[in-house]
């Protein structure tokens, strides 16, 4: 499996772009970089997005994705994927017409340039060579993580954002997770304010990565608030695990 860091930040500031990963070209994960990395011609290769939660920084390429492609002559269906909440959230809030035009139903009902599609958690889909399944985790709003397996049962987890979750881990069960992709968001100074809001500290971290059954072989960690991104590397370089790796804009890496 082939990943693309079209974003990681937690945030948007000059040189920080929100998250979205791109699988092997086809198959995105969350659109808060997209439509301002990916040429038109990177853009025409998507078929499948798949998305976390309904926060804006996460869904906002989705309107831009639609308005570039519907240009194109060789355009092609484009496949929304989520669990019930989020689709809603974004049919109801984001595609309803008011603020940009509704592309689920450009050009035409039938034939429209984008397609929802609800996904229960646990519920896995096939999509070429990967089944991939989501599994719910403790957010602010409704939220999924995605676990990514190969036919060579390679598998990648993305958490999205997230805060202090049981369910997760447990669902997930005896299953080695080769590369997982997890948030710090916040430094350990604001562990009040990241529970708050669903997601994680360098020393939230450090505890979740303890409830997973086997440890991942690679830790990617991504979500890093820019404003605070100095005291969240220090601190996770004090969490002496071998395996984190702190993700970075435009890197490229393997699972």
């Amino acid at each position: 499996m082939k990943i693309k860091v079209l974003g990681c930040s937690g945030a948007e500031f000059p040189g920080y772009r929100p998250s979205s990963f791109l699988l092997n070209g086809k198959i995105l994960f969350d659109t808060g970089s997209l439509t301002n990395i990916l040429d038109v011609r990177g853009q025409l290769k998507i078929e499948y997005i798949f998305i976390t939660h309904s926060h804006l920084d996460h869904i906002m390429g989705i309107p831009f994705l639609a308005d570039n492609l519907i240009f194109e002559r060789n355009w092609h269906p484009v496949n929304i994927i989520s669990i019930p909440p989020v689709i809603k959230a974004i049919k109801k809030n984001l595609l309803d017409g008011s603020i940009w035009p509704d592309f689920s139903v450009i050009p035409n009902i039938r034939q429209a340039i984008l397609t929802l599609h609800e996904l229960k958690p646990h519920e896995s889909i096939h999509i070429n060579d990967y089944l991939i399944t989501p599994y719910r985790v403790t957010h602010s709003v409704p939220a999924t993580g995605y676990l990514v397996e190969n036919n060579k049962k390679r598998r990648l987890f993305y958490t999205g954002d997230t805060g202090p979750t049981e369910a997760t881990w447990k669902n997930i069960g005896e299953r080695q997770i080769h590369g997982l992709i997890i948030e710090a968001s916040f430094p350990n100074r604001m562990e009040e304010i990241a529970i708050q809001t669903g997601h994680l500290t360098p020393r939230l971290l450090k505890k979740e990565i303890l409830k997973i059954k086997h440890m991942p072989e690679k830790i990617y960690l991504t979500h890093l608030k820019p404003q605070y991104a100095k005291d969240i590397k220090k601190e996770l370089e004090r969490l002496d695990i071998k395996n984190i790796k702190l993700l970075k804009d435009g890197q490229t890496f393997e699972v």
